[in-house]
């Protein structure tokens, strides 16, 4: 196997040997080596000591991964089935959950290799490759897949650029074909999702714990507005815990069709709820004109997100949107207040909330913290690899 030689600057070289998985730039002492995505990259200090095994691989975090710190394992079709293995066992009590049907099989560089995550949704898996390097693994990954696990079908999605565009081409790798929607279980309720349909499934896996909190406590008897709600799965999950009332707002026209579906594959009565298409902002402003007001509040927008009248960014507005949310949740009402942005940290978000309390002249309570679930496996070395938080807040 060709290797190309890369040299670490000896001030990181001790943070590589330690495990940190991401190759950063400033981390190189040069960078000429680098043109072929898909390299196998041997890491070395300045001193010429072993740093690391990894690839070149160009995404929006950096310049590819470390694989191994193992100076004689190699990159080929055994090691990614040991490190699939590992991760499979891991997860095993998911494997035979009967009422939890989708999931997180391999969580990129959590599981030890980054670039690549695979999810489950019964059987179906959906293999997704975040740099044209990590993509000429590609036949190997397969591969190895076929040798370790057993599955209905493999998709996939191309998370980067080709070309500066994004590749949307057919989506099914091998296997048996699904047929769409694939109805998911997640923790006794059912999910439509889709393989074949871009970048989104319909149900985000991530907030699995979150979705059960709120229809397991927050939902009963309570009006519960669901905002960024995409597919509406909050709002199936508060019906389901027994909510006198959702509304469920989004931009995306598609969101309209999308959450009747959900409603109805699990015999909830769409017409019982409001699904409204409009954008979130525009919304709150109609609710404090009507005097609308709700116990329970979901605010889960995505980290940036441009409209044609306005963009947001969850590190400068995120405050602003919370002010918005505090002014239509009850006294005593629950705010859900959630964010996926890798930059924001909890410390950081919790001053989100901090400050939206003190300028609208408020008092609240932290009453829930959640980051990913166990199956979104994160790199001890690399805790940015967390980047869901989600408080519960009541509003005093």
């Amino acid at each position: 196997m060709n290797e190309t030689h890369v040299t670490i600057r000896q001030k990181f070289a001790g943070k590589y040997k330690g495990g940190y998985p991401l190759i950063f730039k400033e981390a190189l002492a040069s960078t000429n080596k680098l043109n072929e995505e898909g390299t196998i990259l041997y890491l070395k200090d300045e001193k010429g000591s072993f740093a690391g095994r990894g690839y070149y691989g160009r995404q929006n975090k950096g310049y590819g991964w470390v694989l191994t710190q193992n100076k004689d394992e190699r990159i080929d079709q055994a090691f990614f089935e040991n490190r699939f293995d590992l991760a499979f066992q891991k997860r095993a009590g998911l494997f035979q959950d009967p009422d939890t049907t989708a999931f997180r099989m391999f969580n990129g560089e959590g599981d030890g290799i980054g670039g690549l995550t695979i999810d489950n949704y019964d059987g179906y898996l959906l293999l997704q490759w975040y740099s044209e390097g990590m993509y000429t693994f590609k036949e190997t990954v397969i591969a190895a897949l076929e040798s370790v696990t057993s599955f209905k079908g493999i998709y996939e999605k191309k998370r980067f650029r080709s070309g500066g565009k994004y590749i949307d081409d057919d989506d099914f790798v091998t296997g048996e074909r699904g047929s769409f929607p694939i109805l998911v279980k997640e923790n006794g309720l059912t999910f439509a999702v889709y393989l074949n349909e871009g970048a989104m499934t319909g149900v985000f896996l991530d907030q699995r714990h979150v979705r059960r909190s709120i229809r397991d406590h927050y939902s009963e008897g309570r009006t519960v507005l669901n905002t960024f709600s995409y597919t509406g799965a909050f709002s199936v999950f508060a019906a389901a815990g027994g909510a006198a009332h959702t509304t469920s707002v989004d931009l995306a026209n598609r969101s309209y069709e999308k959450t009747i579906e959900q409603f109805s594959v699990n015999g909830l009565d769409y017409e019982a709820h409001n699904i409204v298409v409009q954008d979130v902002f525009d919304y709150f402003n109609y609710a404090v004109k009507k005097g609308l007001a709700f116990d329970t509040v979901v605010l889960d927008p995505p980290s940036f997100a441009r409209s044609k009248k306005k963009t947001f960014s969850a590190e400068k507005d995120y405050t602003a949107l919370l002010k918005q949310a505090i002014t239509v949740t009850e006294d005593d009402g629950v705010i859900v207040a959630s964010t996926n942005a890798a930059k924001v940290p909890m410390k950081k978000f919790k001053g989100f909330i901090e400050q939206a309390f003190s300028e609208t002249g408020g008092k609240y309570k932290l009453i829930e913290e959640h980051s990913l679930p166990e199956d979104f496996t994160v790199h001890p070395a690399f805790p940015e690899g967390d980047y869901l938080k989600v408080l519960f807040i009541r509003k005093k």
